[in-house]
């Protein structure tokens, strides 16, 4: 029986024993820059919080030197809501369970707001979490790229360092939007960037500090065209695929790209866009993260989104598609769907 056959009938078993779709949204609320990652036998999604979406959830407190930090001019307003980050877990991709303030700035005293884009790692039985703080706008300011570790993948995630990461510009590249990932050898690589510039460093085997590459450079400059934030990296049949988001986040033309290479420094080939609006779906589709099934060659996309009718930059809502490759290893287009995805239950990835 061929792939298509064999998942054709997989979707009619499950909906003949009474599974159901999901919706997308995928959960309530404001949410954006969803990281999703496979621990245990759950799923886990680690979204930036956009907006407040009726009752106001806020951080309880701030130190004196964070309620000085919370003084200065921020870029938007909304910025002074985002201090904490909300976790969901599932069993299926389907039910999904809130977990209030995984990460606080009550536990990260350098951080004020402005708190973004988490991803996460297990290492040796800890959760590392990699986030940005204070959307700085010079290396005059403090914040950049931090690092919290927990016990669990709920948290509580507190501060590691004691001081950002990665606390200045390097190449140009605003130090938000981290990406951790792990290659198959065991060394752990971090991609980030802001401000159309991307950049790869290496990790310690500790995930503390960064170490030179090989060549003895620091921060490598991996920027494709159209770049503007949010990159990713997977890796499929020896093939890696740099991802990225292009236009303006509060903009309709927000969008998904990507690129292949032989090694996860690249060169990377622009490949073109995976994930775009759609006039009868949403628009502001982008910075996304992507999961596949262990033991699979199923991939689903998870993303933000902004409704038809909603014009506010912040209203972003988190989605879930699938995403699938064409025979020749490109990706095709991403098709967003109200429904959502069937379920997929997590066997432990």
């Amino acid at each position: 029986m061929n792939r298509t056959r064999a998942a054709f009938f997989a979707g009619f078993a499950l909906l003949a024993a009474g599974a159901a779709y999901a919706v997308n949204p995928a959960f309530p609320g404001w949410y954006a820059d969803p990281e999703i990652r496979m621990f245990g036998n759950r799923y886990w999604i680690y979204p930036t919080y956009s907006d407040d979406a009726g009752k106001p959830d806020v951080s309880l407190r701030f130190s004196p030197t964070q309620a000085e930090l919370r003084k200065r001019h921020t870029v938007r307003p909304s910025y002074t809501k985002q201090t904490f980050f909300n976790a969901f877990s599932s069993p299926d991709l389907v039910h999904w369970t809130r977990h209030e303030h995984v990460l606080d700035v009550a536990n990260v005293a350098w951080a004020g707001y402005a708190v973004w884009a988490p991803s996460v790692i297990e290492a040796k039985g800890r959760y590392y979490m990699f986030f940005a703080a204070n959307d700085i706008q010079s290396d005059a300011e403090t914040g950049g790229i931090g690092l919290a570790v927990s016990d669990t993948p709920g948290g509580p995630f507190k501060d590691a360092l004691g001081k950002p990461l990665i606390g200045a510009f390097h190449n140009g590249a605003q130090p938000i939007d981290p990406f951790v990932y792990r290659d198959d050898d065991g060394q752990v690589y971090l991609y980030y960037g802001g401000w159309k510039h991307c950049n790869v460093v290496r990790l310690s085997a500790d995930l503390r500090s960064v170490v030179p590459f090989a060549d003895g450079t620091t921060y490598k400059e991996i920027t494709p065209p159209g770049y503007v934030e949010g990159s990713f990296v997977i890796k499929r049949n020896g093939v890696y695929y740099l991802m990225w988001s292009e236009g303006g986040w509060t903009d309709a033309d927000y969008r998904v790209a990507y690129a292949t290479g032989k090694t996860p420094l690249g060169p990377f080939k622009p490949m073109g866009t995976v994930l775009a609006q759609d006039e009868h779906i949403a628009r502001g589709a982008g910075h996304h993260s992507v999961v596949n099934v262990p033991g699979t060659d199923d991939w689903y996309i998870v993303y933000h989104r902004r409704p038809l009718t909603d014009t506010v930059g912040e209203h972003r809502q988190v989605a879930i598609d699938r995403m699938r490759f064409a025979p020749d290893g490109t990706i095709r287009s991403v098709v967003m769907t109200r429904q959502g995805v069937l379920p997929v239950p997590n066997r432990g990835g």
